[in-house]
């Protein structure tokens, strides 16, 4: 679950995009390499009154589970980083880069029916294609679902039984949907012919160096034979990881999908998942679900241009993106920057960080950036100051 879209302050200047100047990227061997910010082009100070600022915006885990990577150093770290647990939505995130494999290997496109798949959805989601899943515009409806949103009242537990009546016409609304999250990694596992922890662990958590003991993903047990791992990271069966671990994960997209010369994943995958593919136009399928139109990928959000015409998070490039779950679980990619910020927690419940903290504590960390060409340095402040 996500929480809901901030609003910055009036006056909030944003970042235009670019490259970063300088800083060549390395990666990981079996731990990753330390740095101090100065050497990476970042000023220590201002990295810790931004770092500061988002302690005082959050609940009690604060930035204990914090990583700040830049350039593939580790320039910053909280003291559990190691501790693993669950991500709930961030999830979607590893559920979406699994059918970017799939399509790299030609098993599927994105204009798929995922019918051809899952035999069930032949009745009334015959329309739905793999796209849909990818962006919530598939309209799918579990039997159990209750009417007023999937996450947070309470969510189907028959999810792979679809109700005879979608909630739209694919591709007609968005709606932010656990139900059809979990449908979908039931179509990408029989397209795959095996879990898709597997197929994930195989291509890139292995490759990338995501230790086997720091990170599992959550399943529903055996589904007409085949275990299927959960796809929206609701009901415990989400991924299960480190902050430390993550990070790979995010450096690996900051690279485009390649890994040190490897490229495990399409460049064109990367680029396009990490994209708005949701127009901002588009219907909302349902009033509780969290909205990403304008600021949606496949499955990854976006600082894309909302119906309002904002940014998502104003104070950051335009290039950032981010896996998110609920309980603070966040993990930001920041091309402009050559950095990755993963931010993980247990203390939703205690106070949620909204889009707004975060745009204007990745503004204070533009600030804290010393090598970055003048268009692509914060010009004001901006962004709250509580």
């Amino acid at each position: 679950m996500l929480r809901e879209a901030g609003t910055l302050a009036a006056g909030a200047i944003l970042i235009l995009g670019g490259i970063a100047c300088g800083g060549h990227i390395v990666f990981p061997g079996k731990d990753w390499r330390q740095s101090s910010p100065e050497s990476q082009g970042v000023d220590s100070a201002k990295l810790s009154a931004a770092i500061s600022y988002l302690e005082g915006n959050c609940g009690g885990d604060g930035v204990r589970e914090l990583v700040v990577i830049r350039n593939g150093y580790m320039i910053r770290r909280g003291t559990d980083i190691d501790k693993v647990h669950g991500v709930w939505s961030l999830t979607k995130s590893f559920t979406s880069t699994v059918l970017g494999l799939l399509v790299d290997d030609g098993k599927a496109t994105l204009e798929a029916p995922a019918c051809e798949y899952v035999p069930e959805l032949r009745g009334s989601y015959r329309g739905v294609t793999l796209r849909h899943f990818a962006t919530m515009t598939s309209g799918y409806y579990a039997v159990g679902d209750e009417p007023r949103g999937s996450y947070r009242h309470g969510p189907s537990e028959t999810w792979f039984k679809p109700r005879a009546k979608p909630l739209f016409a694919p591709g007609t609304k968005y709606a932010y949907w656990d139900s059809a999250m979990n449908e979908f990694a039931n179509v990408l596992t029989r397209i795959a012919g095996e879990p898709i922890e597997e197929l994930f662990a195989r291509r890139i958590a292995g490759p990338i160096g995501m230790k086997r003991s720091a990170w599992d993903w959550g399943d529903f047990g055996r589904i007409e034979g085949v275990l299927v791992n959960g796809g929206s990271g609701n009901h415990n069966k989400h991924i299960r990881i480190s902050a430390r671990e993550l990070a790979r994960f995010g450096h690996l997209f900051l690279n485009r999908g390649k890994w040190d010369g490897k490229q495990l994943i399409s460049s064109g995958w990367v680029d396009a998942a990490t994209k708005p593919q949701v127009r901002a136009t588009l219907e909302l399928g349902h009033s509780s679900s969290a909205d990403g139109r304008g600021v949606y990928g496949y499955n990854w959000w976006v600082n894309g241009t909302g119906g309002g015409g904002k940014r998502k998070w104003p104070g950051a490039p335009a290039g950032t993106y981010s896996a998110s779950g609920y309980n603070n679980n966040d993990m930001f990619v920041v091309p402009e920057w050559k950095m990755v910020i993963v931010r993980l927690g247990l203390d939703e419940g205690e106070r949620a960080i909204s889009d707004a903290v975060y745009s204007s504590f990745l503004e204070r960390v533009g600030f804290a950036i010393t090598d970055l060409a003048g268009r692509e340095k914060p010009r004001g402040t901006g962004g709250e100051s509580r």
